[in-house]
């Protein structure tokens, strides 16, 4: 039986809808608590892990008793009970595996019996007994004594058949448990997060935080979402990002700063978006999008090197994918105008970019307030983004779009902006930052023309930011890498996939 043959998690039955296998493992339950043996107890003696078990006794000879007396517990994914010998293989959280005997002579027959009847597979068990190898050489634990820890209500799904990928996302603990390749990503991205914050603080940069909640929705082009404090009576936003908080921390006189958090935007989920996504900013100091861009390729060769082991990358597909050496760079503009035949600038009109988009079938919503920026933007993702495979940096974006970039300091009507595609989509970007107070203003101004015009991701004027610049901020640098799609482009996995607990849809 699967786990789709049981009711939902939190879903509340009478037992006489709940499936066999259910009604059966309650009753074992009551059972068990009825004759004074709970099935949950608070704690039990274990004196080892099963890897400890493995590592320690690894070269035990075939059929070799070795007179260590241990306790071990684990979940039992395999079980066969025949006669006076009964065998199970317990696995714990890493997914080490190792087996358990329950003998008549070991136990006894009460304790056998009890085995056969009372442990199911999914149960959570402790075993006391001696370390040997058995016959055939497969290291165990002979019991003398064995209890059930935690008693499964719910069957684990069967062996042969896979859950589906939204199986996997909806209950993301029974993954876990069945499949390896869940318990390898989960444990990747923890090495992911802890190899990024060590570039970093390597490097000088100081980990900083700063509000989830905000007054204003500032520091990216996106749509918030928005919520209700009963205490300010306010509208709130969940933030978007945490670029002008950062940057308020380089006014007052930090140096170099990142923030390794969550961003929330309220927008669509696919295969490389999601609602809810952890987020890394960095900004430095005395730097520019130049420098940016060399530590954003070394962090990112650095953290292959610790989680995954290699910068040749394997695939799911078999393939490997080479993050090592130099990363090619090619501009915006040019790159479109060869793309498309024609020569694209930043005096090209929108009216001539918005037939461009329609002969090619780009779909792009007249009512959105699109001006020459975004249309740029737009065609040159559908032209030149899609086929960006190599590790790629895409410089020099138009104004419009970067409200708070530095305009280039030699090339008119773009910004010194770069962002970072990997296998088709976009994994970074990076700023020579806008300081200029004046500038600053004039840019949110634009952006909230835009709004007027329909455009419902342009910024917001915060006033207390531009205060802020009034006061002086360094000449500085940042850098935004969303962490879920780091994840993606060292394991070719889907952003659902590289999430612990993605968002998925309310069921019922």
């Amino acid at each position: 039986m699967s786990s789709a043959d049981v009711p939902e998690a939190g879903q509340t039955n009478d037992d006489s809808d709940l499936p066999e296998q259910f009604r059966i493992r309650q009753a074992k339950r009551e059972r068990l608590l009825a004759e004074g043996r709970n099935p949950y107890p608070v704690e039990v003696a274990r004196t080892h892990t099963l890897a400890e078990l493995r590592s320690a006794y690894a070269d035990l000879e075939v059929d070799t008793k070795s007179g260590q007396i241990v306790g071990i517990a684990g979940r039992v994914v395999f079980a066969r009970n025949s006669g006076k010998l009964c065998f199970a293989t317990l696995q714990e959280g890493d997914g080490t595996q190792l087996q358990a005997m329950i003998s008549f002579d070991g136990v006894g027959k009460e304790s056998l019996d009890a085995w056969k009847s009372d442990v199911d597979l999914g149960d959570i068990v402790f075993v006391h007994g001696e370390v040997i190898s058995s016959r055939r050489g497969e290291l165990s634990v002979l019991a003398d004594s064995w209890q059930i820890i935690s008693k499964a209500l719910r069957p684990l799904p069967v062996a042969h058949k896979e859950l589906s990928e939204e199986s996997r996302v909806r209950q993301r603990y029974v993954d876990l448990i069945v499949r390896p390749e869940a318990r390898t990503i989960a444990r990747q991205r923890i090495a992911v997060v802890r190899a990024v914050r060590s570039a970093y603080e390597r490097r000088g940069f100081l980990e900083v935080e700063t509000p989830m909640l905000q007054t204003l929705a500032g520091g990216a082009a996106a749509r918030p979402f928005v919520t209700h404090s009963n205490a300010l009576d306010a509208d709130l936003f969940l933030r978007i990002a945490p670029e002008l908080f950062l940057k308020r921390c380089l006014v007052g006189g930090f140096e170099k700063v990142f923030e390794m958090n969550r961003n929330f935007r309220n927008e669509g989920a696919d295969s490389t978006h999601s609602p809810e996504f952890a987020m890394l900013e960095t900004y430095q100091a005395y730097g520019t999008y130049d420098d940016c861009a060399v530590v954003t390729r070394e962090v990112i060769q650095e953290v292959a090197d610790e989680a995954i082991g290699t910068r040749n990358v394997p695939l799911p597909d078999g393939t490997t994918y080479d993050l090592d050496g130099e990363w090619a760079t090619v501009e915006m503009y040019p790159s479109l105008s060869e793309a498309l035949g024609e020569e694209i600038t930043p005096d090209t009109p929108a009216d001539h970019l918005w037939s461009i988009a329609e002969s090619r079938g780009v779909e792009i919503a007249r009512d959105r307030g699109f001006g020459h920026g975004k249309l740029v933007e737009e065609l040159w993702e559908d032209a030149v983004g899609v086929d960006l495979w190599a590790p790629t940096f895409v410089r020099n974006f138009p104004v419009e779009t970067s409200p708070l970039t530095r305009e280039h300091r030699s090339i008119p009507g773009v910004t010194e902006k770069w962002d970072l595609y990997i296998r088709n989509f976009e994994l970074a970007t990076g700023y020579t930052e806008l300081i200029d107070p004046v500038v600053q203003r004039e840019r949110f101004e634009a952006q909230a023309r835009a709004a007027a015009a329909g455009d419902d991701e342009a910024m917001v004027l915060d006033e207390d930011f531009l205060a802020a610049l009034e006061y002086g901020m360094p000449p500085t640098a940042g850098t935004g890498m969303g962490v879920d799609r780091l994840l993606m482009a060292l394991t070719g996995l889907s952003i659902r996939e590289t999430v612990l607990f993605p968002l998925v849809r309310r069921q019922g």
